[in-house]
């Protein structure tokens, strides 16, 4: 990868430089405000909720504290995913977002099953359930009001900077702000007089957290088994490659994400009578369109001469010398050392090109070739060219 050559030295401090300076920067400033609130809240709901006899307030304190792990999982992913390739991980450590995300979803999952469990089991006993404090109501409004501030100040980071893994933290403030809504609920019906409403309360607060744990889950697992971009954003991708200057047709397109960016491979077909020279040219002219046009970080173009997955292979024709041995036994001399030799291999036939000094007889030789093309295993075209010796 271009960009990250200087990352492969020794220099253990420039491993940790981010790749990304401002996403580190602004990512690290956003988790840390993340964890000093959720900290505050996790302290004031499990203190609230225990003394006040609130079992949704505690349940909500439960909930900011997955999220207070959470934030230290971002800040720990956001260091060692920001790092540039090394040569064990030439694609970078992106994907350390992705794991990082894993693991929260499934602690999420495990912590809200475990508060549906815990709320349903005291359901069964509504006498044992207590009236809860008046202020464990005040508790959970301030809570709603913390976590709907910070869930708007981190989803705007978090769209500045591009960060998947920061819109995730983000809506996790979101979601505490809507169970705080629940526990604000529970604990009116409580004070009016509905105790179990409270527990209700607790049950809903649990399965919330345990849908948004599983639907981080399922969404780190899809990129860990190399989900695929979107359609609309693959037939995007291909029309840029399909506009770019001597690309004649494309096939084998394939997409993964890697957290917020992408990775593509695909196969172009150019002209197969151009130079290599030609044909590399168009490939960097591609790779350079997908990457100022689209969010992807690293393309992988393949130069097809022809639509390899319609036609005959080539792995069975010779290599080029046995060819050209092949030939000179069948024309029955040697050809001149200064002969430039081309090969086309196309559609399981060879089409070649001689290029032969002034003083060979091309006519007498063309006539040659074109009786051995009728019957060659190899050949299916041979042309005869003349050509002056370089000054």
């Amino acid at each position: 990868m271009k960009n990250h050559t200087h990352a492969h030295g020794h220099d253990k401090s420039a491993a940790f430089e981010p790749a990304h300076p401002e996403r580190f920067a602004a990512a690290r400033k956003s988790t840390w405000v993340s964890i000093l609130v959720n900290l505050f809240l996790t302290v004031a709901q499990l203190v609230g909720g225990y003394f006040g006899r609130s079992q949704s307030l505690i349940a909500d304190g439960l909930h900011s504290l997955s999220d207070l792990l959470a934030d230290i999982l971002v800040l720990f992913a956001n260091r060692h995913g920001n790092k540039h390739a090394d040569a064990n991980h030439p694609y970078g450590h992106a994907r350390i977002e992705t794991a990082a995300s894993l693991i929260l979803g499934a602690s999420l999952g495990a912590v809200g099953i475990a508060l549906l469990i815990s709320a349903g089991l005291r359901l069964q006993h509504p006498e044992q359930v207590q009236p809860v404090q008046v202020y464990t109501l005040y508790v959970a409004l301030f809570t709603l009001a913390a976590k709907e501030i910070l869930f708007r100040y981190m989803l705007a980071i978090a769209k500045r900077v591009r960060s998947q893994m920061l819109v995730a933290n983000a809506w996790h403030a979101r979601s505490d702000a809507a169970s705080s809504l629940v526990v604000i609920v529970g604990i009116s019906g409580n004070l009016l007089g509905y105790t179990f409403l409270d527990l209700i309360a607790a049950a809903v607060v649990g399965v919330m957290i345990a849908y948004m744990g599983f639907q981080f889950a399922r969404d780190a697992m899809l990129e860990l088994v190399d989900t695929g971009l979107e359609a609309e954003e693959v037939r995007a991708i291909r029309n840029t490659l399909k506009s770019v200057p001597g690309v004649l047709g494309l096939h084998e397109l394939r997409t993964r994400k890697m957290a917020d960016n992408a990775l593509v491979d695909a196969h172009i077909m150019v002209d197969p009578y151009i130079s290599v020279s030609e044909g590399h040219y168009i490939a960097e002219a591609a790779r350079a369109a997908v990457l100022n046009s689209h969010h992807v970080m690293d393309v992988m173009v393949h130069i097809d001469p022809e639509d390899d997955v319609k036609s005959k292979p080539n792995a069975h024709t010779p290599q080029r010398h046995l060819l050209l041995m092949h030939l000179q036994k069948r024309l029955e001399m040697e050809l001149p050392p200064d002969t430039r030799f081309v090969l086309h291999y196309l559609n399981g036939k060879i089409e070649a090109e001689l290029l032969l000094p002034l003083a060979v007889d091309a006519g007498m030789l063309q006539a040659k070739c074109d009786a051995i093309v009728a019957d060659d295993p190899y050949f299916k075209r041979i042309k005869v060219f003349q050509i002056s010796a370089p000054k």
